[in-house]
């Protein structure tokens, strides 16, 4: 997989409203972040209400004509529409344009391009990337230029990345050879996963996997709980690679918190489709730890979004612990609520304000998990008390002349 060298362009956004503006704009934000964190500046946008997208090349050919306007007052290299084209619109609009034209798929890929870090993760992202240019593939001819930008390991633009314009001029038939070969390797890792997986289950060590918008400080807070070590990067999709890590709760209790990718609006299926097996951490795990960014304006729509993502991973009715995050951002009082959560709290990541809250709820949900005992144990199988001081929780231990009395959670 090539990595290169960003390269700052100069891009256009682009996007239709069907319907709700205020969400239309809110993405356009969002996408704005994304050419950012891609390397790309923004240098201006166009937005058009449609009852629905052109066919053809996406916006109404009159907007056509008001872009190509823009791109020449603006020097800008391309544009980027906020919704997946299909092959027809992406030709006709570098057609129509003769300019650069991505979109928010081609632009989310090429940040996941560059944030894989494991081998696991080289190979989803360029299972991703194949999978989206293969429906691209047919026709592109003269405009390859225009649509996939610079070769290969040249410049760096973005939406290049990985897999790059090299294999986009392969035929199909070498494409899906590649994409074979990378599904073989990638079911290696999936059985190393399950593997991972089966001895948690073995170990009978509780397991909550941290879900939430990109960039709601997921990374962080396992930092802060586990010392996990993992990159902290104010940026969309910093880590992509879920990190697994041992806390122990005030109870001595053991659970076992793993990162995982975040969420966002419009994730592209054929990165659902790749990273599966790593976004069903969370459909593996026992419990649900939800982080929200209470200062972004947008947090009720992203706390949708996630809840919409996780039943498309089929997790459902797992006990959920929302995390209302970054309230060391906030002025005056706060009153948020997920209703969808079994538990709550207000907590700053930054300060640590919450987090022994989250540490007592969290020794809560692993009690509800386990069964309450009052057994008196012989002498002559005193060693099992270790195990469930290991294994559970003791409450306490009175010894007795035929036996040791114990309570505890097991």
């Amino acid at each position: 997989m090539i990595n290169t060298d960003k390269i700052t362009e100069k891009v256009l956004l682009v996007a239709v409203n069907e319907g709700d503006e205020a969400e239309t704009r809110a993405s356009l934000d969002e996408l704005e972040e994304l050419c950012k964190t891609a390397g790309a500046q923004v240098v201006g946008r166009i937005l058009q209400n449609l009852e629905r997208r052109n066919p053809t090349c996406y916006v109404g050919k009159g907007k056509v004509d008001a872009i190509a306007d823009l791109l020449l007052v603006t020097e800008a290299t391309g544009i980027v529409c906020d919704d997946e084209l299909t092959p027809a619109q992406m030709r006709n609009l570098a057609e129509m344009l003769d300019t650069k034209v991505m979109d928010r798929t081609l632009i989310i890929l090429d940040i996941f391009a560059a944030r894989a870090g494991t081998a696991e993760g080289k190979i989803q992202v360029e299972l991703a990337q194949l999978r989206y240019e293969m429906t691209r593939l047919t026709g592109f001819g003269k405009n390859m230029s225009r649509v996939g930008g610079t070769a290969a390991g040249g410049g760096g633009a973005i939406g290049t990345r990985g897999p790059g314009e090299k294999k986009l001029e392969m035929d199909k038939r070498l494409i899906s050879g590649r994409i074979t070969k990378l599904k073989e390797e990638l079911a290696d890792v999936v059985s190393h996963r399950e593997i991972t997986r089966s001895k948690r289950r073995k170990n009978k060590l509780p397991v909550a996997a941290i879900v939430g918008y990109t960039n709601a400080g997921k990374s962080s807070f396992l930092n802060k709980l586990t010392n996990a070590g993992i990159l902290e990067w104010d940026a969309l999709f910093a880590t992509l690679d879920p990190t697994t890590r041992e806390l122990i709760l005030n109870n001595n209790q053991k659970i076992l918190l793993t990162d995982t990718v975040g969420f966002i609006r419009k994730l592209p299926h054929h990165l659902i489709d790749a990273f599966k097996s790593t976004l069903e951490e969370a459909k593996y795990a026992d419990f649900i730890i939800h982080v929200v960014d209470v200062s972004n304006p947008q947090m009720d729509r992203q706390m949708e979004i996630v809840y919409e993502t996780l039943t498309k991973l089929e997790v459902i009715g797992k006990p959920v612990l929302t995390v209302f995050n970054k309230v060391d951002k906030l002025e005056g009082d706060y009153d948020f609520h997920d209703l969808k959560a079994d538990y709550s709290v207000y907590a700053s990541v930054k300060t640590g304000q919450g987090l022994d809250a989250v540490r007592e709820i969290l020794a809560t949900m692993v009690r509800a998990g386990k069964k309450y005992v009052e057994r008196l144990i012989p002498y002559s199988e005193a060693g099992s008390i270790a195990v469930i001081r290991e294994k559970g929780e003791l409450i306490s231990e009175e010894y007795r002349e035929d036996g040791i009395f114990i309570t505890a959670y097991i």
